[in-house]
């Protein structure tokens, strides 16, 4: 067997066992409540001896789960779309700053430009726990506290988009703007008719890692708001109680499936974003 062939194999199987726990969450949605107590009575109920087990197949399978979910809990239906707002709403205010931003770096030149950039790339490696405490006095101040503002405008000014789109602008050829600008083309106009369409793939890498990120954002959602009507899906599944296992494998799998449709949209331009990424200044 070749060492290619052999490759091929060893990615395959890793595939399998990637995908092993999807398998096991769609299964558990399909399992009837007494399926699934059967299954986890070690987890579920004290005393019980032995270990919890798992079927990939459900004996008896029941779209139960699914109806009480979808049809007998309103509370899954607003923090679905508090994400759904979260989501959208970050990625729309990085595409309205991160462009022009991403654009001015590659094409102009300013004083300070480097020094600028370098900032820009220190506050983008800086977690959340390090600038929780400034963006909480902030929002504080502004009245944005317990609301999706509060986690939508802080998100809309990451530096992350910046830095992937500049990667993408600088390959531009120079040469090409110039006979536009000898045309009579303004520097907006530049923007809108060579800058997005030629970095589109940069700007569609952008939407999809910004999307995987902010649908399943937890620790700004947690630390800013208090009102639970606001918070997003990703704080509604730890709230599901152990014996109600099947509703939680259900809101899971509904939480996974725009995810996974995302990714699966965009993984080309993903591909290219992640290359640019990696390289250096």
């Amino acid at each position: 067997m070749s060492g290619k062939n052999i490759g091929l194999l060893l990615c395959g199987l890793l595939g399998i066992v990637f995908l092993l726990p999807v398998c096991f969450l769609a299964a558990g949605s399909l399992m009837g409540r007494r399926e699934v107590e059967e299954c986890l009575a070690p987890i579920l109920w004290e005393g019980s001896e032995g270990y919890a087990q798992w079927r990939l197949f459900p004996q008896y399978p029941t779209l139960r789960s699914y109806v009480q979910l979808l049809l007998d809990s309103p509370g899954f239906f607003v923090m679905f779309w508090n994400s759904v707002k979260l989501a959208l709403g970050v990625l729309a205010g990085q595409m309205l700053l991160g462009i022009p931003a991403a654009w001015g770096f590659a094409r102009y030149e300013f004083p300070g430009k480097r020094l600028l950039f370098t900032i820009y790339m220190l506050l983008m490696m800086l977690p959340f726990q390090v600038r929780m405490l400034s963006d909480y006095l902030l929002l504080d101040g502004l009245g944005l506290l317990d609301s999706l503002w509060g986690i939508i405008l802080p998100a809309a000014c990451s530096t992350f988009p910046v830095f992937l789109l500049y990667r993408f602008f600088c390959g531009i050829p120079e040469a090409l703007l110039e006979a536009a600008r000898l045309d009579g083309a303004g520097e907006i106009a530049l923007l809108f008719y060579f800058g997005l369409p030629l970095g589109s793939p940069g700007i569609i890498s952008v939407l999809v890692l910004g999307f995987l990120e902010y649908w399943n954002l937890i620790e700004q959602p947690l630390a800013f708001l208090k009102d639970q009507s606001l918070w997003p899906l990703a704080l509604f599944l730890p709230e599901i109680g152990v014996k109600e296992a099947g509703i939680a494998f259900v809101a899971s799998v509904i939480a996974l499936l725009p995810a996974a449709l995302a990714f699966w949209a965009g993984q080309d331009y993903l591909e290219q974003g992640i290359i640019a990424s990696a390289t250096k200044e």
